[in-house]
């Protein structure tokens, strides 16, 4: 029982199992990249043997970041949920931030990068709130509290119509818009900190869900090291499985609002499910946190961001397939997620079956233009 209550702190870090396997996972990666330029990319079998390494990094970071989140939450006395949404958000949603960015960049250049940049976010959205969450809630059913939906599930929603509403008035996303979602989401960041005593006592009161606020075996340094090296690594695994998949696809002649909203917005998501689904054994606040947090972070920081570095105009090619097909599913999808949370604030496995059905939908859909696309 003493060896249990043992504060460990960066010595007994180094030599813990999980980053021993996450490092070797990493060094591979890095291995068989430069092996792979120089037997060529194309070598099929090379490619998903380091997608499937990707991966496996993808969930070994996770453990390691979501360990030292919940320890820094218990000793700052911060709701879980809180850093959920803030620091677990921006955490998970940096692969959306650098590829928008790079987008934005190069999308004076390459027009066609707009259309990817903006599909790319409501992609992630997409998946997010309705496979991702789908998957956690089949994992396992989840109650909600009132005033994660009152308060974050609204601010998701709205920040997501508001988005749409930018892009829908003149079909771009231009540098004044793109400042006044950063600054919103400043101001939401801002307040979540300024009240996280509020926040923290509104769970304790609420006894219908377990919340645990035991002490922690780790140092506060150790803890900062979880969560840089987590962060880290699972964004480098995210952005080489996104780089991958992108060439594979635009080998294959696909639009870029196809490729941005599948498998940019799914390879960009991998954080928030390897997180959302071992937080969920855990803690229902990360879990649902990460989700919702990211889903503002998304159309709010990630988009904002990029529309500052460049303004983002859809080009007249992919705006049917934007505008009529890409962005409405992505409300409707949302606003179904946030209705099932609201029916007696509880999510049921069959409604996450229901989301993931939704998704596959959203696919199928996609998948069949694709093939008249091609069939011309």
């Amino acid at each position: 029982m003493a060896e249990d209550n043992k504060v460990m702190g960066i010595p007994e870090l180094i030599h813990y199992n999980t980053l021993a396997v996450t490092g070797s996972l990493f060094i591979g990666i890095i291995a068989f990249k430069f092996g792979g330029e120089k037997v060529g990319w194309n070598n099929l079998p090379l490619t998903l043997f380091v997608l499937a390494l990707a991966l496996a990094l993808l969930v070994t970071s996770a453990d390691f970041f979501i360990k030292g989140a919940k320890g820094l939450a218990q000793r700052a006395e911060i709701p879980e949920v809180v850093i959920g949404l803030t620091v677990v958000s921006i955490g998970t949603s940096l692969p959306e931030i650098v590829l928008t960015s790079i987008s934005a960049l190069d999308s004076v250049n390459n027009p066609g990068l707009a259309n990817f940049a903006i599909s790319g976010i409501f992609g992630s959205i997409l998946v997010q709130i309705t496979l991702i969450l789908g998957v956690v809630v089949l994992f396992r059913g989840m109650k909600i509290r009132p005033s994660w939906l009152k308060r974050d599930g609204l601010i998701m929603l709205l920040s997501l119509l508001l988005l749409s509403f930018f892009i829908y008035t003149g079909y771009e996303l231009n540098r004044i818009e793109g400042l006044i979602l950063v600054l919103l989401y400043v101001a939401y960041v801002s307040w979540l900190l300024l009240n996280r005593k509020v926040i923290r006592e509104d769970e304790l009161i609420d006894k219908s869900l377990d919340i645990e606020a035991t002490g922690s075996n780790w140092t506060t340094a150790a803890y900062i090291v979880m969560i840089t090296l987590g962060l880290s690594f699972a964004v480098f695994a995210a952005q080489h499985l996104v780089s991958i998949a992108n060439d594979l696809a635009k080998s294959m002649n696909i639009p870029h609002s196809t490729i941005g909203s599948t498998i940019s917005g799914f390879g960009t998501s991998l954080p928030e499910l390897t997180i959302a689904l071992m937080a969920a054994r855990k803690s229902e606040g990360v879990a649902i946190g990460t989700l919702i947090g990211s889903n503002i972070t998304d159309p709010l920081l990630s988009i904002g961001i990029a529309a500052l570095i460049s303004p983002l105009a859809i080009t007249s090619s992919e705006a049917p397939e934007l505008l009529h097909f890409i962005i409405p599913t992505t409300i409707i999808g949302s606003t179904i997620a946030i209705f099932m949370m609201w029916t007696q604030y509880e999510f049921k496995r069959w409604e996450g079956l229901v989301l993931i059905l939704f998704y596959l939908t959203f696919l199928a859909v996609l998948a069949a233009e694709y093939l008249e696309y091609i069939s011309f």
